[in-house]
């Protein structure tokens, strides 16, 4: 077993994300050169006389940017928020710029996920909104091929901008079939393209 790994970074209310989050970690390990390091964010509290334990009580321990830092590549996931990442994936990311600053992310392979409550929910507004910040560290984006035949299949979720769920307005829909195949397809993928650049001369 290496001890590289592919950081799988989501956030999650209702656990739509993290089953496609599951999914893309799945794809990670069928390749075999890294393994999935799954890691979330905690909510956004408003009030400053609340705080949240260090630790979450259940699913995966919260990221740090040892985490960001240290990883071959990173798969980044949220439910969309009005079109938008939501608030605590944002906020993590807003305090990385030392990371920024030092360059620690330039070169490596990033992809991103979402889900949403219906079919036209903002799905590609959710996923070009997480795009950003990874352009600004210098991160190389890895889309969804057509070359896999579930993108032109699917009549929930998936695009070529990234694995995606439609969980349904109560967020209780499972993955469909495609939605699945296409997370597994994006993690390998996402594994292969940061191997091929770990193996590039510089």
């Amino acid at each position: 077993m290496t001890d590289r790994f592919v950081l799988i970074l989501y956030y999650s209310r209702q656990g739509s994300t993290a089953a496609l989050a599951e999914q893309i970690a799945r794809g990670v390990a069928d390749h075999g050169a890294y393994r999935a390091r799954l890691r979330t964010v905690p909510p956004v509290v408003t009030s400053i006389e609340r705080t949240q334990p260090p630790v979450p009580s259940e699913g995966a321990a919260y990221c740090t940017k040892d985490d960001l830092a240290q990883c071959s590549a990173l798969a980044l996931g949220s439910p969309t928020r009005f079109g938008n990442m939501a608030a605590p994936l944002k906020h993590f990311l807003d305090g990385t710029a030392d990371l920024w600053q030092s360059g620690a992310l330039i070169g490596k392979p990033a992809l991103v996920f979402t889900s949403t409550g219906s079919q036209h929910g903002g799905q590609e507004t959710t996923l070009t909104s997480m795009m950003l910040p990874l352009l600004h560290h210098g991160m190389v984006l890895v889309g969804v091929p057509y070359s896999e035949r579930g993108l032109n299949a699917t009549a929930r979720g998936g695009t070529p901008y990234g694995p995606s769920h439609v969980a349904g307005t109560r967020g209780d829909a499972t993955l469909a079939s495609e939605e699945r195949e296409l997370a597994v397809a994006a993690g390998r993928r996402l594994a292969d393209i940061a191997a091929r650049l770990e193996r590039a001369p510089s």
